[in-house]
């Protein structure tokens, strides 16, 4: 007898292997990344501690930018500790960054309103930003805080010492409170990066350059990778015209950051100082690479290739600089403000003139003169080129030209 093979069901075969092919997928591609309840992470949230200990060593290491982001990296993490907030600004206005700096101490104060070193750094920012008066509120408020802290003393010897320079703010003799805030900060903080920074600077303003000098260093030996006190250090050293060794220390800025202008700028001037005009305008050029669209890299420029002798491209460059206009590689320059306060940019107008009229183009260089004698009737040397160059026009009339540098007056501005 046979017996009667059953037949197949096809719906339910598909409906088992459909379920075997999920089954597959979610034990393959589901449960290795499900998390266990009540089972830690993997990978755990980071420490914001971690952070703020790599910030500091990428600080230390001259590295200021990847710092501040490993900052804001632990702030993400760890919004409300007020002092991530005042480690960032400090670095930022170390970075050049004030405004950023002044808004990260403010947001520090609206978690802790009593604390001083968020007053302080608060007050440096705005001292960078020549807001003196707001920058004295806040330090006020700082010190009276925490009067015997010497980082905050540092702040204020700052802060006092640009009113002097620039001779603003709301005190007749800010360069004595400046001097004494100075003093308190070495002593209050001798192993302070800030307080020896701005006892140089007080020295260093007050002319007392070789103390200046060893300030400097105390500060460097605390960390060597801060380009601004190589900056100044360099500055220093040229003051005391030991060139070489402000080249030196402008090539460590130039090192620990190369964005900055100022570097090649400085280092332009410095070998200009001691007549090695070629070399000056290689750094004068290289200012300018960083930065094509300043007028007043521009001038300077053109004034080291005046003086290396080359003077149809000073004509080009001073006329960017004077003028304004786009450069061979399609860069908008804007034309530079003749304003006093700065005699190099003077310079670049009158020099610019000189060598307009002796290359008869008289009726370009002489409104220059009277622009001259009208925004900066106070400068003597550009009197006096103004003057030059008006009578070389009364008497060029067809006369052949003069040598560009056989007259007149330039006098280097240090």
């Amino acid at each position: 007898m046979r017996q009667r093979r059953p037949r197949i069901n096809w719906f339910f075969v598909a409906i088992v292997v459909i379920l075997i092919a999920i089954v597959s997928y979610v034990d393959r591609f589901i449960l290795p990344t499900a998390q266990t309840p009540f089972m830690a992470t993997s990978t755990a949230t980071r420490d914001p501690e971690s952070y703020v200990t790599d910030a500091e060593s990428l600080f230390n290491n001259g590295k200021l930018l990847q710092s501040i982001d490993t900052y804001l990296e632990a702030i993400r993490i760890k919004p409300d500790d007020p002092s991530i907030y005042i480690d960032l600004a400090r670095v930022q206005i170390f970075a050049g960054k004030y405004d950023e700096a002044l808004v990260n101490a403010e947001n520090s104060l609206l978690l802790n309103p009593n604390n001083s070193m968020a007053h302080a750094i608060r007050a440096w920012a705005l001292t960078n930003k020549g807001d003196y008066v707001a920058a004295d509120t806040s330090m006020t408020e700082a010190l009276r805080l925490d009067p015997t802290n010497g980082n905050i003393q540092a702040y204020k010897a700052f802060l006092y010492g640009q009113m002097y320079e620039n001779n603003a703010g709301p005190y007749v003799d800010p360069i004595t409170v400046a001097i004494e805030a100075s003093q308190a900060a070495v002593t209050l903080a001798p192993n302070s990066l800030e307080a020896h920074w701005a006892r140089a600077y007080i020295l260093h303003l007050t002319d007392n350059a070789e103390q200046a000098v060893q300030e400097y260093l105390l500060a460097i030996q605390i960390n060597p990778n801060i380009s601004e006190i190589h900056l100044e250090l360099g500055v220093a050293y040229k003051g005391l015209g030991v060139i070489d060794l402000a080249l030196q220390q402008y090539t460590l800025a130039n090192t620990y950051n190369p964005s900055d202008t100022r570097p090649s700028l400085y280092s332009s001037r410095a070998l200009a100082s001691i007549g090695e005009y070629g070399k000056a305008a290689q750094y004068a050029e290289s200012a300018v690479g960083n930065d094509p669209t300043d007028p007043y890299l521009r001038g300077n420029w053109g004034y080291m290739l005046y003086k290396s002798m080359d003077w149809p491209n000073a004509i080009i460059q001073l006329s960017l600089a004077i003028n304004g206009g786009t450069d061979v590689n399609g860069q908008i320059v804007q034309p530079q403000p003749l304003i006093g306060g700065d005699a190099r940019i003077a310079q670049y107008f009158y020099v610019y003139a000189i060598l307009l009229a002796n290359n008869n183009r008289c009726g370009d260089a002489l409104p220059i003169t009277q622009h001259l004698l009208t925004a900066v009737p106070n400068d003597p040397d550009a009197a006096y080129n103004a003057n030059y160059v008006q009578q070389l026009c009364a008497q060029s009339l067809g006369t052949p030209s003069v040598h560009p540098s056989a007259t007149p007056k330039v006098t280097p501005t240090p």
